[in-house]
């Protein structure tokens, strides 16, 4: 990886995203692209599109999501814990003594989520904390102090922890679900550019906000967009570590490849396209099926207006929604050269329904 793209990849991770908070990352993002893209489209809430070959009649997506989960502050004691409320599929079984970053009007302030000693827990009784249980400590004796530092109801806080490498094999931090997606598809981007590639057809490269709350982001720009063709990146769980159970989540591994998802919302014709194409560049996948939904922004995409013929690359990932998630650098690259790949492959008159 170039030291360009692996500056932009730590610059991009290391940024806060919460959902509904999405500007600044989005900007970070943008700012890379924009010498890959001829046009760029931003809703009112936030999606931010790279066009490339504007105006042409056929149109694709690659899409992947910009935000992570998050907190807010719900209330504040008289004298001065934080109580706070789920952003997202925040995990309150991890919040315990984390660092925090408060994001104010006047800047970020620092926070740890605090616990009880175990010397004076009955540890008998330990169970995962409720949200309700968790507190924010920034120092302050009296809430007046916390809201002079600019905290308040709704200050969106999220985990401090930034990008780093384990073996030289893996990427590890928060967030990679799935602002890593972001970074891929900007690669995809960069390499058509830097290839001189001219598609027969309009791409539309896509960060979408607001997947954490129920693939709102996708939603919005998917009716706004009208594509006939979407290819979306999101990640999915590496279950080879203990405690997951194969026989219900599937048998992926890290270091082995995308994974192609199986399920009612991924047409099957771009299915077997992917497929195809990564059979022919002997790129290394896994098949993973799910049962009424992707749980991505796939879903968004294929049941949009008349619906879209849409097909989901995910990427393994380890210890999803926590601040250690990772992934294997492999995986990584061979997602952006499947997407790539397949995007070549189109002639810009594809028709995928079953029945003609």
């Amino acid at each position: 990886m170039s030291e360009k793209s692996t500056e932009f990849l730590y610059k991009y991770l290391n940024n806060a995203s919460p959902t509904g908070f999405e500007s600044t990352g989005q900007q970070i993002w943008l700012d890379y692209i924009k010498p890959y893209i001829e046009e760029q489209i931003i809703d009112v809430y936030g999606t931010a599109v790279g066009v490339i070959g504007p105006g042409q009649d056929y149109k694709v997506v690659i899409e992947a999501h910009s935000d992570e989960i998050s907190w807010f502050v719900n209330f504040i004691s008289e004298d001065g814990y934080i109580h706070v409320r789920r952003n997202g599929g925040s995990d309150a079984a991890i919040a315990p003594s984390m660092r925090v970053n408060l994001h104010t009007s006047k800047g970020v302030v620092k926070g740890v989520f605090g616990w009880p000693a175990i010397h004076v827990r009955d540890t008998a009784k330990d169970q995962v904390p409720k949200v309700h249980e968790l507190f924010i400590d920034v120092g302050a004796s009296k809430k007046d102090e916390v809201l002079e530092m600019g905290i308040h109801v709704g200050t969106v806080v999220t985990f401090a922890d930034g990008l780093d490498e384990l073996n030289n094999k893996y990427y590890v931090g928060r967030a990679l679900d799935n602002r890593m997606g972001g970074f891929m598809i900007a690669e995809v981007a960069r390499m058509l550019h830097e290839n001189n590639i001219k598609l027969p057809y309009t791409l539309f490269v896509v960060n979408a906000v607001q997947e954490e709350i129920g693939l709102r982001g996708a939603e919005m720009i998917s009716r706004r967009l009208k594509p006939d063709l979407a290819i979306c990146t999101d990640v999915t769980h590496d279950t080879q570590s203990p405690m997951y159970n194969k026989k219900e989540q599937g048998d992926l591994k890290s270091g082995a490849g995308p994974v192609i998802c199986y399920g009612p919302a991924v047409q099957n014709n771009v299915r077997d396209l992917l497929i195809k194409v990564a059979d022919e560049k002997k790129i290394p996948f896994q098949r993973q099926a799910v049962s009424r939904s992707t749980g991505t922004d796939t879903d968004s995409f294929a049941y949009s207006a008349e619906g879209v013929a849409s097909a989901l690359i995910s990427l393994p990932l380890k210890y999803m929604h926590t601040t250690v998630e990772m992934v294997h650098k492999d995986d990584v690259q061979n997602v952006i050269q499947l997407m790539y790949d397949v995007l070549l492959s189109l002639k810009g008159d594809e028709d995928f329904r079953y029945i003609k």
